[in-house]
């Protein structure tokens, strides 16, 4: 009864996989020519973090002015990793562009572009404000011209921004950046004023499209933020019709410390507060403007900040901007305080072993040079961690092989009988100390391996466009050889669905070869499933990343020489056996 339930399990996940990668294969879009992370874009956002633009007046006489306006300057940004710049008309940082990343692997594709300003397909920005608190303070707005100071913005030159309401307040945005993504603004409010002022600091990330996600059940993309210690998480989907019942606020929580953000699925923009014990608001919007979905995550103060006369009212944030890498995320964790910042990369439920399996590829990586070879060498190391579990199975395995003789003369013996003919299939397993479900040990073994495996190479920027050899210029991407246009000798492009690339093929057949060493099952429908589960196995992961492919063949590979080398030496201890056997009855004799 085990034995059959174990292959009901087997077979539901086979067609569980199977079914979803059909779904997969006709359901995904064309990747578009652009990541989503250069094109994706802040909306317009509500109150507190709303600003309005400000009104010059009506009329000709504001028309004319406007006319007359000279065009918005911008403030450069330059770093080792990022380049870009900052409109200084409304202090948006609305133009970034990651040095160290392309679009597709060829070396002349354009870098990818992670923020872009609201005249681009796709805006996404930064920015920093203030509101009103008490009604008559004229705050900076979407259309207030500010002054720098210093620049290019870049790690070793900060940049202050600077603005006079001309009723006695100046207000400043103080802006560094390290060597790396982080970004830090400094909002100050210094107030040479009689009376003191109220306003209320904010800042905010905003998108004006809805961006292309493609990571299914398997990754998250959208919101994502750790706010008083507990992960965060909303697709754009949910965050629209939780908005639809709340008047376009997805989520509000007040939080000490943390951060929210949009995370894509390399791709990071999110806001922390540099004062972990600095309480704040944030919020996670949605609108609908002229029929565009727009998306904005903000933090504020939860309570005006009050600026007395002669005083500087101030408060700190830090913006990330680029590339969700393992070692820089948990870097900013633990250097800068920020809770779970590494969370930002969607490790899945088994996180406690995907991440060290990322660990673990990553040191390999470094050693080798190559990933691909990374991958290689971990299932070796897999294989010897497994050895003293496998070799029992593999044990049992080989007995059953040399059992099958026996086991067809009962099935002959009691063809018309099958509850006798289990009853002594039963009793032979029990004589010989074998376990007939000992075969599926190996595959069982391996399904949390390999998703763990596909969790990393699907989710890790550091697995993007990493080449193997030859062919493979991307071991996060299908391969992309197929034998149905006779691998690119003719001249034709066939549907996802016949995409059979030279890695599935070796895969399926090590796996067929792999089978064909292991005793038949006694069921016939047990023996039908194995039957076609390397062909099943081939055509589900012909879509799949190439490193995950590779990985299978070569862990076919292993197997096969692991079950020889014990069917091997099992022969040899039968044979001796059986000698001993001969000379202890010669010797009575």
């Amino acid at each position: 009864m085990d034995q059959k339930r174990l292959l009901a399990a087997i077979a539901i996940s086979i067609g569980i996989l199977l079914a979803f990668d059909l779904w997969k294969r006709e359901t995904t879009p064309p990747a578009p020519d652009a990541p989503a992370a250069v094109t994706q874009q802040a909306p317009t956002p509500t109150a507190p973090a709303a600003v309005a633009p400000a009104n010059p007046g009506s009329g000709e006489a504001a028309v004319a002015a406007q006319a007359n306006r000279p065009p918005p300057q911008r403030l450069r940004v330059e770093s080792p990793r990022v380049s870009g710049s900052i409109l200084l008309r409304g202090a948006r940082l609305d133009d970034l562009v990651l040095k160290d990343y392309r679009e597709t692997t060829a070396a002349s594709s354009p870098l990818v572009r992670m923020f872009a300003p609201r005249e681009e397909l796709q805006p996404y920005f930064a920015q920093w404000g203030w509101s009103s608190a008490d009604g008559r303070t004229r705050v900076p707005d979407n259309e207030t011209d500010w002054t720098a100071s210093g620049g290019p913005l870049g790690p070793d030159s900060p940049v202050t921004l600077s603005w006079e309401n001309g009723q006695g307040q100046t207000f400043q945005i103080v802006l560094s950046l390290d060597r790396n993504y982080m970004f830090q603004a400094e909002q100050r409010v210094i107030n040479s004023a009689a009376d003191p002022v109220l306003v209320l600091p904010w800042s905010r990330v905003r998108r004006e499209r809805t961006p292309h996600v493609a990571g299914f059940y398997i990754l998250h993309e959208g919101f994502v933020g750790v706010l008083n210690g507990r992960l965060n998480e909303q697709t754009y989907k949910a965050a629209k019709d939780e908005g639809a019942r709340t008047r376009g606020v997805a989520l509000e929580q007040e939080t000490s410390g943390g951060w929210a953000g949009f995370t894509d699925k390399y791709w990071l923009a999110a806001i922390a507060p540099v004062d972990a014990a600095q309480p704040l608001r944030a919020a996670w919007r949605h609108v609908a403007e002229n029929g565009e979905d727009r998306w904005q995550v903000d933090f504020a103060t939860p309570q005006p900040q009050t600026v007395a006369s002669g005083a500087t009212g101030s408060i700190s944030t830090r913006l990330f901007a680029g590339a969700k890498e393992v070692h820089l995320l948990d870097a900013y964790r633990d250097n800068l305080g920020i809770t779970d910042f590494d969370k930002a990369i969607d490790f899945g439920w088994f996180y406690f072993l995907t991440k060290p399996f990322f660990y673990a590829l990553d040191y390999l990586f470094k050693l080798f040079g190559n990933f691909g070879i990374a991958i290689l060498v971990f299932t070796v190391a897999l294989k010897l961690a497994f050895f003293p579990l496998a070799n029992k199975a593999y044990k049992s395995m080989a007995r059953m092989k040399v059992l099958t003789p026996k086991m067809q003369e009962i099935r002959e013996r009691y063809k018309d009988d099958p509850a006798k003919a289990q009853s002594e299939m039963m009793a032979l397993y029990r004589s010989e100390k074998v376990n007939p479900a000992s075969g599926c040990l190996p595959i069982v073994i391996q399904i949390p391996v390999f998703f763990a495996l596909y969790k990393v190479l699907f989710v890790t920027i550091e697995m993007r466009h990493a080449p193997f050899f030859g062919w493979i210029r991307d071991l996060s991407a299908p391969d992309p050889t197929n034998l149905f246009n006779l691998f690119g000798l003719i001249p034709w492009d066939p549907p996802a669905l016949l995409h059979m690339p030279v890695w599935a093929i070796i895969m399926g057949v090590t796996m067929f070869v792999q089978q064909k060493l292991n005793p038949a099952p006694a069921d016939p429908i047990q023996a039908k499933i194995f039957t076609w589960m390397p062909i099943i196995f081939t055509f589900m992961l012909a879509s799949f990343p190439a490193g995950l492919v590779i990985y299978w063949s070569w862990n076919n590979l292993l197997s096969v020489a692991q079950q020889w080398y014990i069917m091997r030496h099992e022969r040899e201890a039968r044979r001796q056996e059986k000698a001993l056997t001969k000379t202890g009855a010669k010797a009575k004799g």
